[in-house]
């Protein structure tokens, strides 16, 4: 057997080793040292020692072990008051930007056709559509989103059910592509099947779920151990025999792709990036400080990071330092107190 009370110092001892840090694992140490005894036991093993000695003498055992660290928190519309800002002002902020570079463009473009063509031909073609920018003027605008770290999709799904039920949004013609990633193959596979328990949709808004769920029968189901955080000592969430199946016109919005946020990123870019209790909560410093380069490079600029509850940037509310190339990405709460964050423009 494993004793649980073996498993906090081997974490301490392992996690640095993975390019993680304890403190990020505090309080969800539980759900990871449950999932290592599981593995312990089935290698034959007496406890956690001996799967350090193991570990030591199979190297290739370190990325199961990664696997195993993951943790899975999550439930549609987590964290309401993130999710009321993005729809309410900054995914109109981000719509209005677009906006206004497309009409910009296609307005010098007019007026370089205007001094090699007749004035009227000119005008006509500018009353048109663009549509190979796909910005037909004060019509519809489109915001490319990345949901990193998606876990069994519930984050994407909440922004694709706010661009179809959301007032604020359909009525400025905002329509999102959203592209969300994941390093594990079995909750992409939850993601993209689209079943979840009701409790898992209780912090929705009034009508969603009448909306875009109907109930389903519930099959036997093995999978990643979840955690409901809202739920009374981390419990998993109420009426867990009882599934909602999300409709095939939402699911259809959201593109899932198989990749770890360490080795590979969509290539972007991107108007929105959520990175929501990863990175900046598990990762040790250079890790959270080299991903939040790699994500400040795939944004545009004006564009916004969301980070979790939790979370702040690596060296936020340091001061500056005299060398401008050893400091991180220039980001700016758009709220106070709110975990997102607008990418400065260079030299602002």
């Amino acid at each position: 057997m494993a004793p649980r009370t073996q498993c906090t110092p081997f974490l301490r001892w392992a996690l640095p080793r993975l390019g993680m840090r304890w403190a990020g694992f505090r309080k969800v140490r539980g759900q990871v040292c449950k999932r290592i005894a599981r593995r312990i036991r089935e290698l034959g093993l007496d406890g956690f020692e001996a799967y350090r000695r193991h570990l030591e003498r199979h190297p290739e055992e370190w990325r199961v072990l990664d696997g195993l660290c993951r943790v899975t928190i999550t439930r549609f519309h987590r964290d309401r008051g993130v999710f009321e800002l993005l729809r309410g002002e900054v995914l109109p902020m981000l719509a209005e930007a677009v906006r206004a570079s497309a009409e910009t463009e296609q307005e010098g473009s007019r007026r370089a056709e205007e001094t090699s063509a007749k004035v009227g031909k000119a005008t006509e073609e500018w009353a048109l559509p663009n549509q190979e920018s796909g910005l037909p003027q004060r019509e519809s605008v489109l915001l490319h989103i990345w949901s990193a770290g998606c876990a069994s999709g519930e984050e994407p799904y909440t922004l694709a059910l706010a661009e179809r039920l959301e007032p604020a949004l359909s009525s400025r013609g905002i329509r999102l592509h959203i592209t969300a990633t994941d390093a594990d193959p079995h909750l992409l596979a939850r993601a993209r099947r689209g079943r979840y328990p009701v409790g898992a949709l209780r912090d929705l808004p009034a009508g969603w779920v009448e909306e875009a769920f109907t109930p389903v029968s519930v099959p036997e189901t093995n999978g990643p151990d979840m955690i409901d955080d809202a739920a009374p000592g981390g419990q998993p969430a109420p009426d867990r025999n009882a599934e909602m199946e999300l409709s095939p016109e939402i699911r259809e919005k959201v593109v899932f792709l198989e990749q770890d946020l360490r080795e590979e990123m969509p290539g972007g870019p991107f108007h929105l990036i959520l990175c929501r209790n990863l990175a900046f909560t598990y990762f040790d410093e250079a890790g959270r400080r080299e991903t939040l380069g790699r994500l400040a490079d795939r944004l545009v600029s004006g564009g916004v990071l969301v980070l979790g509850a939790h979370e702040r940037l690596p060296g936020e509310g340091d001061a500056p330092s005299v060398d401008p190339a050893v400091d991180p990405p220039r980001f700016r709460r758009i709220r106070p107190g709110e975990p997102v964050y607008r990418l400065e423009a260079h030299g602002a």
